[in-house]
C-alpha cells in the first residue's frame, strides 16, 4: 500500500481508538464497579447493564488496532503483527465475559471464562506496549512517530510492571484498578496520537502555483514533519 493511501486508514484508526475508549469509559462509569478498586472488565460482565456498550467499545478498539497496523510503514512490520495479534485478543476479550467482579487467580476461584477473558485482556494490552517499544527502537522511523512512542512506552513500561505485581501480590484493589486505568489511557492516547501523526504525514497537500514555474499546481506529502516549500 502506498504511503498516501495509508492516510485514510490512519485517521480511521485514531477515530476508532477514540470512540472505543470513550464507549468503554462510559460503560465503566455506569457499570457495577465505577470505583477505582474495580476492574475495567466488570462493566462487561453478562449481568451488567453496560455489557453491550462495553463490548462494542472493545470491538471499536480492535478495529482501530487493525487499521493502525495497516497504516504503519513497511519498516514496522513487527509492530503491525503485534497490533493485529492484540486486535484478535481484544475481540476475544469482548466476546468472552468474566463473571461478576472478574475473579482472577491466585486470590479467587475461577472458571474457564474468567481465565479466557483475563488472558485475552492481558494479551490485548501487551501487544500495543510491545508495538510502541518497536516503534521507539526502530531506526529510520519518522521523528514524530518515535517521539510519541518514546513518551508512551516510558509511561507504559513501569505501569505494566506495577500492574503485573499488583495482580499477583494484591489482587482486586485501588492500586490495581488505578494502574489498570492509567495504562489503558496511555495505550489509547498512543493509538490516537500515532494515527493522527501517520495520517497527517501521509496525506497529500495541494500546493499553489510556484513562483517562476509553469503555473501548474503540484502535490507533495508532509513526511517526517517537513512541510513542502515553494522551492521544492
Amino acid at each position: 500500500m502506498r504511503a498516501a493511501r495509508r492516510a485514510p486508514a490512519a485517521f480511521a484508526a485514531a477515530a476508532c481508538a477514540l470512540a472505543g475508549t470513550v464507549a468503554v469509559a462510559l460503560a465503566v462509569a455506569g457499570g457495577p464497579a465505577p470505583e477505582p478498586a474495580g476492574y475495567v472488565s466488570e462493566a462487561g460482565a453478562p449481568e451488567s447493564a453496560t455489557v453491550w456498550p462495553y463490548r462494542l467499545g472493545l470491538l471499536a478498539v480492535a478495529a482501530g488496532l487493525v487499521l493502525l497496523g495497516v497504516a504503519l510503514p513497511p519498516a514496522l512490520r513487527l509492530a503491525t503483527g503485534l497490533l493485529l495479534a492484540s486486535a484478535v485478543a481484544t475481540g476475544v476479550s469482548a466476546g468472552v465475559s468474566c463473571r461478576a467482579a472478574c475473579p482472577l487467580p491466585p486470590f479467587d476461584r475461577v472458571v474457564l471464562a474468567d481465565l479466557v477473558h483475563g488472558g485475552a485482556s492481558i494479551a490485548a494490552v501487551a501487544g500495543p506496549v510491545l508495538a510502541m517499544l518497536v516503534v521507539a527502537a526502530t531506526a529510520g522511523v519518522d521523528r514524530p512517530l518515535r517521539r510519541i512512542a518514546v513518551v508512551a512506552v516510558a509511561v507504559a513500561l513501569p505501569l505494566s510492571l506495577v500492574a503485573g505485581l499488583a495482580l499477583l501480590l494484591v489482587g482486586r484493589s485501588v492500586l490495581m484498578g488505578s494502574v489498570e486505568r492509567l495504562l489503558l489511557f496511555d495505550l489509547a492516547a498512543w493509538g490516537v496520537a500515532t494515527g493522527l501523526a501517520l495520517g497527517l504525514a501521509r496525506a497529500p497537500v495541494a500546493v499553489g502555483q510556484v513562483a517562476g514555474g509553469a503555473g501548474r499546481p503540484h502535490r507533495q506529502r508532509i513526511l517526517g514533519g517537513r512541510w513542502p516549500t515553494s522551492g521544492s
